[in-house]
């Protein structure tokens, strides 16, 4: 046992190895003084009985004391949480490889515990990330000491260095917040309104919900809040407000004068035959306009309802040109207008797109050029390959080729301030009430939306030499 253990010098003067041998050799060194004290036995004698007891005691102990330092330089070097090799260590007793297993068990149980712990964080992190609104966690004192991904975009990188108070100037907010933390309250709702981040913008409207985090939660903070941002909410309601403001207002003029002429027809103008028929004319006009209103609400609301399905059929475009000009041929030579189609040579024979949609595109564009456009004039429809389609600065627009339509027609230049508002919903431009145009303002809105679901875009060109140009963009394919 002794030989494999032959590098005394290894052993550190800090073990004590000496101390512990004369410590057990003492009580024998007692006896043997006793017993020459007595003369029983020689001072040699006990000289040398005393020395085989230190040699067989520093022959016992070395191994233990060596395996000590062993298992002392394994520990330590596994507590820094640095990397040591078994396979240096020569342990020759039972209960030191005992022990060694043991430490190595516990070190695998608690490396696979954090394991676990630094994968739950990282998920609980990811999750925290992905969510839309932002999400604080504050201490006792209402420091931030995290944040989600939307907080640190919304509030800065440099949020968890700030205290809560100093986020918006809002006494309301950093009462309630107060409330939580000082334990009055176990969460509070509210909603308040944040200044923008210039003075041109709106005050945001904010709700806020700030919550006690349960005792069994772990570290230092206390409390969670989360923002919602009713900014954008709050003008998608107003949007809808006034769209049926609008809608009931459109409706409700044609009712109100075909309720005046059928009270008229029914007391005075009860027999006057001449008063009949001119009033009739005019409440079936009115009754016309509330049918193609209708039927434009209602087709609205489809396209919006189908806004998010990509569409996945064959379309011929230019078969759907040709059937719009022929059908609006008609309506066209009443007014003294010639349809033109140019369509390409290389023009595509199909793309990827909706034909009920796209057909109804160009027949709201190109029934609009024949309405508004000077009469004895052309309304011209092209189709051509375009490289790409135009950037918008407010949605995104599907990339490589595409098929380009315009309809121009010879009408009054369009000024720049209508130009904006053209695909509004139930705009109309002053000038086309005044000569009595009927229309609904829902033609160019329609456009719109089915040509967003398809990821194209609408731009308008409108000069006093050549008129009005309105051109869609559609993509080839639907990637």
């Amino acid at each position: 046992m002794f030989g494999k253990h032959n590098k005394i010098f290894n052993i550190e003067r800090s073990t004590q190895f000496v101390d512990r041998v004369l410590f057990l050799s003492l009580p024998s060194a007692l006896v043997f003084i006793m017993l020459v004290a007595l003369r029983l036995i020689t001072p040699t004698l006990a000289i040398i009985s005393y020395a085989t007891i230190i040699f067989f005691n520093i022959v016992f102990l070395f191994p233990i004391t060596f395996e000590l330092q062993q298992l002392k330089k394994y520990i330590t070097t596994l507590s820094r949480g640095e990397d040591f090799d078994e396979k240096l260590m020569t342990l020759s007793e039972k209960e030191a490889k005992e022990i060694v297993d043991a430490v190595n068990a516990m070190h695998q149980f608690w490396a696979h515990k954090t394991d676990v712990l630094e994968a739950q964080t990282m998920s609980d992190t990811a999750v925290l990330d992905s969510l839309p609104d932002p999400i604080l966690m504050i201490d006792r004192a209402g420091n931030i000491l995290g944040a989600n991904l939307s907080a640190r975009n919304v509030l800065g990188n440099d949020i968890t260095e700030k205290n809560v108070e100093n986020l918006f100037n809002s006494n309301n907010f950093i009462e309630a917040v107060s409330k939580v933390l000082k334990k009055q309250s176990k969460s509070e709702n509210l909603i308040f309104y944040a200044p923008g981040s210039s003075k041109k913008e709106e005050p945001q409207k904010l709700y806020a919900h700030i919550k006690q985090l349960p005792w069994l939660s772990k570290g230092r903070a206390v409390a969670v809040i989360s923002l919602y941002d009713m900014t954008k909410a709050m003008k998608i309601e107003k949007m809808q407000s006034d769209f049926v403001a609008n809608a009931s207002h459109e409706l409700r003029t044609p009712l109100s004068i075909i309720s005046g002429f059928i009270e008229t027809l029914q007391t005075s103008a009860k027999d006057d035959e001449e008063a009949r028929e001119k009033f009739l004319k005019i409440m079936s006009e009115q009754a016309e306009y509330m049918s193609a209103l209708i039927e434009n609400l209602l087709s609205l609301s489809k396209i919006e309802m189908s806004q998010d399905q990509k569409p996945d059929e064959l379309t011929d475009v230019k078969k759907l040109i040709q059937e719009v000009a022929q059908a609006l041929s008609f309506k066209a030579k009443e007014r003294e207008i010639n349809i033109k189609t140019e369509i390409e040579k290389d023009f595509p024979k199909e793309i990827i797109a909706d034909s009920r949609q796209v057909k109804q595109v160009i027949q709201n564009l190109t029934d609009n050029a024949i309405k508004y456009g000077l009469s004895q004039s052309d309304v011209t429809i092209k189709a051509y390959v375009a490289e790409k389609i135009p950037p918008s600065k407010s949605f995104k627009v599907a990339k490589g080729k595409a098929i380009a339509i315009s309809v121009n027609n010879k009408g009054p230049k369009i000024t720049p301030e209508n130009l904006a508002r053209l695909t509004e919903r139930f705009y109309r431009l002053q000038e086309h009430k005044d000569l009595n145009i009927k229309g609904t303002g829902l033609g160019l809105s329609i456009a719109k939306h089915i040509i967003l679901r398809h990821k194209g875009n609408l731009t308008v060109n409108s000069t006093s030499y050549n008129g009005t140009t309105f051109t869609i963009y559609l993509p080839i394919e639907q990637n």
